[in-house]
């Protein structure tokens, strides 16, 4: 209980004094201040039911509380790291005091997490947020969160006239494959549907992958053939910002295929274990 205090208020005191600052417009400011306000209501949801003893009651639906928080103080923990990272490379300087307190409010948010989660794992380790395959998901999630704010952060720098329809489709792409891996972390949170869906749900999330590493590789190649190539019409005032977002997503992208490639792989297997059962 004492962590997830630290954490919520951590977590509270960096946003407040983002907002005293005045209102962010950045995509990359905007995600920091989305971490923190999720760093703040997923402890507090979670000491709110526990201490009325609600995920008792919750049983019924999900196949393991101890898993499902451990796995949202994961997701906790993986986007603050990421939105202090981000605010530091973006808004801190030597003269920004109040970007720097902000910074080492995260950093202690970053630090409470990471111990929470570490505790969790020690104490609990066992269920499909903790498994390999949920890891797996957990990840292609934050990643595409990570491609997404870059990208929209090129689109909002960049001149009105280069937004090419291939730049535009690659994001469309990691929308919807986003979309779908959430969707696929809650069918396997669900304990009812994992009893109707035992073979289907492999089924389901075996096409799904393969369907995103397709489109992962088109998007790998569209960006690169759309975003490098025709650079030299230079949609940014500032060249190394721009490069910054063009690379992170171009990495970030090809970081995601390789991890649809291996969930393809782990699929594959529980599909063909549940033909042979």
């Amino acid at each position: 209980g004492i962590i997830r205090l630290v954490e919520m208020i951590s977590s509270a005191l960096a946003l407040v004094v983002v907002l005293f600052r005045g209102r962010m417009v950045a995509p990359w400011g905007v995600w920091c201040e989305f971490v923190w306000v999720l760093c703040i209501v997923v402890p507090l949801a979670l000491l709110v039911v526990e201490s009325r003893g609600w995920h008792i009651l919750l049983a019924a639906f999900l196949p393991n509380w101890a898993d499902l928080t451990l796995g949202l103080t994961a997701v906790c923990c993986i986007s603050v790291v990421s939105a202090t990272v981000a605010f530091a490379a973006v808004f801190v300087c030597l003269t920004c005091i109040g970007n720097i307190l902000c910074f080492v409010f995260s950093l202690v948010a970053t630090v409470c997490f990471l111990v929470d989660v570490i505790k969790q794992k020690t104490a609990f380790g066992s269920g499909y947020m903790s498994s390999l395959r949920g890891t797996l998901r957990i990840s292609e999630a934050f990643v595409a969160c990570m491609i997404l704010t870059a990208a929209v952060d090129h689109f909002v720098r960049g001149e009105w006239f280069y937004k090419p329809f291939g730049m535009i489709l690659c994001a469309i792409i990691f929308g919807v494959c986003l979309l779908v891996t959430a969707a696929i972390i809650v069918l396997n949170l669900l304990k009812l549907l994992q009893c109707l869906l035992v073979f289907r749900l492999n089924l389901v999330e075996f096409v799904s992958n393969l369907v995103a590493v397709v489109l992962y590789l088109l998007a790998v190649i569209l960006w690169t053939v759309f975003g490098y190539r025709r650079y030299r019409h230079n949609p940014y005032t500032c060249i190394k910002c721009s490069y910054a977002d063009m690379n992170a997503v171009t990495v970030g992208s090809a970081l995601n295929l390789i991890l649809y490639i291996v969930d393809l792989v782990l699929s594959r297997s529980y599909v063909l274990l549940t033909f042979d059962l």
